[in-house]
Formats: structure tokens, C-alpha cells, sequence
């Protein structure tokens, strides 16, 4: 490396630690604490600001043990200046009942729900984890996370064990939905089996420079059970990163429950998220949600009714 090299890579090192103290010194840490309601702390050395809260005001078993929340059940979220603000990423800690509050304050106060899965077997009760992002101001993030924190305090308020249902009537035992009124709003002949109807769309895309699309397991599709009047529906939307947070919204707005997001795939082009849904109702009005959300997710196709 010769010396006009070396001495770009030194003036480039030291704007980039000045620029990094400037954010530094106008990151209000103080103001975090004030919002979020927690006592954070700072990692120096990485520029990030932490504020964490263990969830053990409900006992957790996993495989017949007793887990102390210092062994993966703390709620965290990390803030760290940028240019324009500030940026947010964090884990949360949730019961099965109140995944869908949480989410529903993540994503109104302007937070992306970028993940939502479990980390182990045998819990009792079940816990999942709900990962967040977000970019703005330190107000506008540190109230975003509150929000969060607030919805979820709120569900164990009014019970402090976790449910262990969504509640509501009990499916009949024998399924009996009417196809015709789904394939029309879906404008496709959906798969029937015992009183069941399935719909489902591929995407195409690419893995390891070879095409991929329905069959192999790109797709969105929803399934119906029970009868017209007091139906479930669930399914697996695959959707691109840049749709995911609309189509998020779409559902949870309809009180669809969003029960999982992850990937099924690596190094695949575009990259796509997959989630699973869950939903309580009327046939015909949970398809009509559904489809109302497939639009978001690149299937424009499904506009319009068989002809």
C-alpha cells in the first residue's frame, strides 16, 4: 500500500469517528429512558443504546424445567444515532395472546415487524418472539417501542396467565363450506376436500440460478374449514421484503392473527418472507380480507370473478 493510500484510509477512519461522535453527542439516551419507561445502557464502543426488561411475571417451563428470564426471556430494544435520526432493532418477548396487540402498536406507530417464531420446544405456556425496526426521531422511536410495551402489559392486566385459545364459538365438527362463493372472489377454482376449500398462487422466482415457483414452494394459499356462518381460515403468504409491511397491515386491520414470519428459503431472488395467518368469521368475509391482501402481495390477478 503506498503512502497517498494509506493516507486516504487515516483521513477516512478519523471523519468517520468525528461523525460518529457528532451523532454520539446529539443521541438523547436521557429521553429514552423518559419514553420507554426503562433504564437503558450504552455500548460505547458500538454507539448503541439499550434498554431491556425481563418477562418473569409469568413462570415459563421448557422441557420440565423452570427457565430464569436470564436465560432468553428478556424484551430488548437497541437504538443508535444515523444522519437522519435514529434507527431501532429489538426483540420482544410475547405469550400467544398477545402477539397480536403487540403487533397491532408496532405497525400503527410506524415500527416494520420484520420476524415472529418460536426458540424452544416444550414451553409452557408457548413463547414467541417479535422482532422489530424502525427509523426516525428518538421521540417518534422511543414511543413507537412504549406503544409495544404498553399493548402487552395491557393483555396481562386483565389476565394474568396467558390464554390458551382466541376465544370464540367452536368449529362444527363437520365441515361443510360452499366452494362457489370463494372461487368467485378469488376468481380461481379452489381445491375442495371434505367440506374444505383451498386456494393457491405461485410466485415465480430464482434460487441457485434455477426457476422456483409454485410447486416448489413459492406461493400464498389459504385454506377454509367449518361451515359458511363459522368458518377458520389460515394460510402462508410469500411475499417480497418491501411488500411485507403493507400486507401485515392489510390482514391485522381485518383482525386476521399473524401466527408466524420467517423465511423457507436462502439465497433466493427477489428474497421472499412467508408468514402464516390465522382467522375467525363468516366465509365469505374472511376470503374478502384475504383477497383484499393479495393485491399488496403481487397478485393483481386475482381481481376479478369467474367468468
Amino acid at each position: 500500500m503506498n503512502t497517498s493510500t494509506k493516507n486516504f484510509f487515516l483521513r477516512t477512519t478519523i471523519l468517520l469517528g468525528i461523525i460518529s461522535s457528532t451523532f454520539a453527542g446529539d443521541f438523547n439516551t436521557a429521553r429514552i429512558d423518559e419514553l420507554t419507561g426503562l433504564k437503558g445502557k450504552m455500548n460505547e464502543k458500538e454507539g448503541v443504546y439499550k434498554v431491556t426488561f425481563p418477562r418473569s411475571e409469568v413462570k415459563v417451563v421448557v422441557d420440565g424445567w423452570t427457565m430464569p428470564p436470564f436465560m432468553g426471556l428478556g424484551t430488548w430494544a437497541a437504538f443508535t444515532a444515523t444522519k437522519d435520526g435514529a434507527m431501532v432493532m429489538g426483540d420482544t418477548v410475547l405469550f400467544e395472546d398477545e402477539v397480536n396487540a403487540a403487533m397491532t402498536a408496532a405497525l400503527d406507530n410506524g415500527l416494520n415487524v420484520t420476524a415472529l417464531h418460536n426458540h424452544f420446544f416444550f414451553d409452557k405456556p408457548k413463547v414467541f418472539f417479535m422482532h422489530i425496526e424502525g427509523e426516525g426521531s428518538v421521540d417518534q422511536l422511543a414511543n413507537a417501542v412504549r406503544k409495544v410495551y404498553d399493548a402487552v402489559k395491557k393483555v396481562r392486566s386483565e389476565n394474568s396467565q396467558p390464554k390458551d385459545s382466541f376465544g370464540g364459538s367452536a368449529l362444527p365438527d363437520k365441515n361443510s363450506i360452499s366452494a362457489e362463493p370463494l372461487n368467485k372472489i378469488f376468481g380461481a377454482q379452489g381445491d375442495t376436500k371434505d367440506g374444505m376449500v383451498k386456494f393457491t398462487f405461485g410466485r415465480p422466482a430464482t434460487m441457485h440460478g434455477v426457476k422456483i415457483d409454485n410447486t416448489m414452494g413459492v406461493n400464498t394459499w389459504a385454506a377454509f374449514a367449518g361451515a359458511d356462518d363459522n368458518a377458520v381460515v389460515d394460510g402462508d403468504f410469500a411475499v417480497t421484503e418491501d411488500e411485507l409491511q403493507a400486507v401485515l397491515k392489510s390482514l391485522v386491520k381485518q383482525k386476521i392473527y399473524i401466527v408466524a414470519i420467517h423465511q423457507h428459503m436462502t439465497h433466493e431472488q427477489p428474497r421472499i418472507m412467508f408468514f402464516h395467518y390465522w382467522g375467525r368469521g363468516r366465509a365469505k368475509e374472511l376470503a374478502e380480507n384475504v383477497k383484499s391482501a393479495f393485491f399488496i402481495a403481487g397478485l393483481q390477478e386475482v381481481s376479478s370473478p369467474l367468468q
